[in-house]
């Protein structure tokens, strides 16, 4: 066991009435003043498309039909239809039958949910768990969870930087610049081995200053599919321990990486057993397709009962200025769900089957194109994991990908293969291979 981390908490200095009540003249001047005839928001900037939601407007204008939209990371079935699982159909009755009502929810959320998803996350035999040393808030899926923590790591811990992988989930600089976190970035992947970095990534977290916050993703990386053995795990964690570094969890795919909650929840639990706190960020829009429900959680995993009871007032808190509480029905579908054996069990027999969906892709799609350049090592669609997998394509590959063979995806390469049919294999492989071959 090594010595836990001890996250530095500050109160806001408290501001006197005399201070609120300032007798400075009040300027009446704005830098929105209006033009004659103007709105006075004309001098608002107009802000890019979003790199990863843009391609599904583009692709939705599209009017080729052989088209494919590679780019957001929502499973689709072998029809490239969205699915709603048998499990959320089964839970939504039952909630139906039971005559829940709409009333608010408590700050921290739905209790039921709570206890429900850490248990998930750490397992039932956590010490963690067993000795209240986890701080846990319902919050809106993912990004939700990752900005509440954001919010928490700018005011309790002033200063930290945030270090991310390189490359990382778009959305992730966005979350910590908004909340006013300085962010860095360390060594990942590998584009020449077209795997973990670890060596690189070793050394950059080596040289972050102690008390820096590093956001891992803990399986299914995104947006590479590359993920660290338990071997590279272990080697991290005794990094951040040596360094003092704050892990920051990234869970978005529990369950649906793999197809085991278990298997895709190792690194988390591992660090936990070292005595390492952190942070760690859920999302169910994954592995129970609640994409629009906005589910999920902020935890800090902490070193005793007393640090999870502040730190969970803390938590409250900014979650109460952001949005006031969060919505009732998609965690009551997931508590329901993980609540019920007999639906627990159908969840993750669902899981295996779109876990095991993709990886049948996957395979398809590494005939398909060593079938066209057999030269070519394209083992790395089926070392990835997940939804994902990252190609190698440049930004004037991509361009051609879509421009001529109507397929839309992220600029840096990145494919969904849940978006993916084995039908369409040989169309995208077909295209992959005339991008390489043909565009520099």
């Amino acid at each position: 066991m090594t010595a836990s981390l001890a996250f530095p908490v500050f109160s806001p200095p408290a501001v006197s009435r005399g201070a609120r009540r300032s007798r400075r003249p009040i300027s009446r001047k704005s830098s929105f003043a209006p033009r004659a005839g103007a709105s006075f928001l004309s001098d608002v900037e107009q802000a890019p498309p979003d790199p990863i939601l843009g391609v599904s407007v583009a692709f939705r204008e599209c009017q080729n039909p052989n088209k494919l939209n590679l780019g957001v990371g929502a499973y689709r079935t072998e029809e490239l239809k969205p699915y709603v699982l048998d499990v959320v159909k089964r839970a939504e009755k039952l909630m139906l039958d039971a005559g829940y009502d709409k009333e608010y929810l408590p700050m921290q959320g739905l209790a039921e949910f709570n206890a429900a998803t850490v248990e998930l996350l750490l397992g039932k035999e956590s010490e963690a768990v067993k000795n209240n040393r986890v701080a846990t808030v319902q919050s809106l899926s993912g990004t939700g969870s990752l900005r509440v923590g954001a919010a928490f790591v700018a005011k309790f811990m002033p200063g930290a930087k945030v270090f991310l992988p390189s490359p990382t989930w778009g959305n992730h600089k966005n979350i910590f610049a908004d909340a006013g976190v300085e962010w860095a970035e360390y060594r990942y992947y590998d584009a020449t081995t077209v795997g973990l970095d670890l060596e690189g990534m070793l050394g950059d977290l080596n040289a972050a200053p102690e008390g820096s916050v590093v956001v891992l993703h803990g399986c299914a990386h995104n947006p590479t599919g590359v993920d660290p053995t338990m071997d590279d795990w272990t080697k991290i964690a005794e990094v951040v321990e040596r360094r003092k570094l704050v892990p920051f969890f990234d869970v978005a795919y529990q369950g649906f990486a793999s197809g085991s909650l278990e298997e895709d929840a190792c690194s988390v639990r591992m660090f936990a057993d070292r005595g390492i706190e952190f942070f760690c960020a859920q999302s169910y829009s994954k592995n129970l397709g609640l994409y629009a429900e906005r589910v999920g959680a902020i935890n800090a995993v902490l070193a005793d009962a007393d640090a999870a009871k502040k730190t969970l007032s803390q938590l409250n808190r900014v979650a109460r200025a952001m949005y006031s509480n969060p919505p009732v029905h998609g965690a009551r579908i997931a508590a329901t769900v993980i609540n019920d054996p007999e639906l627990f069990q159908r969840w993750n027999e669902e899981m295996r089957e779109m876990a095991g969906r993709i990886k049948t892709v996957r395979g398809t799609l590494y005939d398909e194109l060593v079938t066209r350049n057999p030269d070519k090592d394209w083992s790395f669609v089926t070392r990835q994991i997940g939804m994902f997998s990252y190609t190698g394509l440049n930004e004037n590959q991509v361009k051609h990908m879509t421009d001529k063979h109507a397929v839309y995806m992220t600029k840096d390469g990145r494919i969904s293969l849940a978006g993916l049919s084995q039908e369409k294999c040989a169309y995208l492989a077909d295209a992959i291979d005339d991008s390489f071959r043909n565009v520099a």
